[in-house]
């Protein structure tokens, strides 16, 4: 299940819908039973969705820093996401390829923030600092962040102090987030 989409786990989620709400003993011989069949696994789908998603989100909250250590790219910004949705942030994810240098969008008491989120076996360098700074204008954010599970290089340290970028590394995840080893 760790390489479906959202619209796969839907489509398996409406589907089990469907087969339960037939098994449930809706006759589908007239179309009123089919149109009341439907709306039931219509209904069904999306609290089967909306738990999935919600246990999914949790899991990703209650993760300890070595296992964010293994997580994929993709995984690593849920795994953002989650938290930031916990600030109280509205989050959205760019799309994997053209993001202009942002993974995430957040938006919360009319300012807009840029996340390129990167997580790293070593020390982020100054061209993440680079790709999030582009974003600023493109998304027409109010300030930009870089978040790793590790560390930054020195040149990508003097970059972001002279863009008004903010760096969060392991530090940061364990005091803003939370986060445990």
């Amino acid at each position: 299940m760790k390489n479906l989409s959202r619209i796969d786990v839907l489509k398996i989620c409406f589907g089990a819908a469907v087969f339960l709400s037939f098994g449930m003993g809706y006759d589908a011989y007239t179309k009123h039973d089919l149109t009341a069949a439907m709306i039931w696994a219509f209904v069904c789908a999306i609290s089967v969705f909306a738990l999935a998603a919600r246990i999914r989100r949790g899991h990703y909250l209650s993760m300890r820093l070595k296992q964010v250590d293994q997580l994929s790219g993709n995984a690593f910004e849920e795994y953002l996401r989650a938290h930031f949705k916990k600030m109280g942030y509205r989050v959205r994810l760019t799309e994997e390829s053209h993001d202009y240098g942002a993974d995430l969008i957040l938006k919360r008491w009319g300012e807009t923030v840029v996340v390129q989120a990167k997580r790293y076996e070593r020390h982020v360098g100054m061209s993440a600092v680079q790709e999030v700074i582009g974003a600023v204008a493109c998304y027409e954010a109010d300030r930009a962040m870089v978040v790793t599970n590790h560390g930054f290089t020195k040149s990508a340290w003097r970059l972001a102090r002279h863009n008004d970028v903010e760096l969060w590394g392991r530090e940061e995840l364990k005091k803003y987030l939370n986060a445990r080893e």
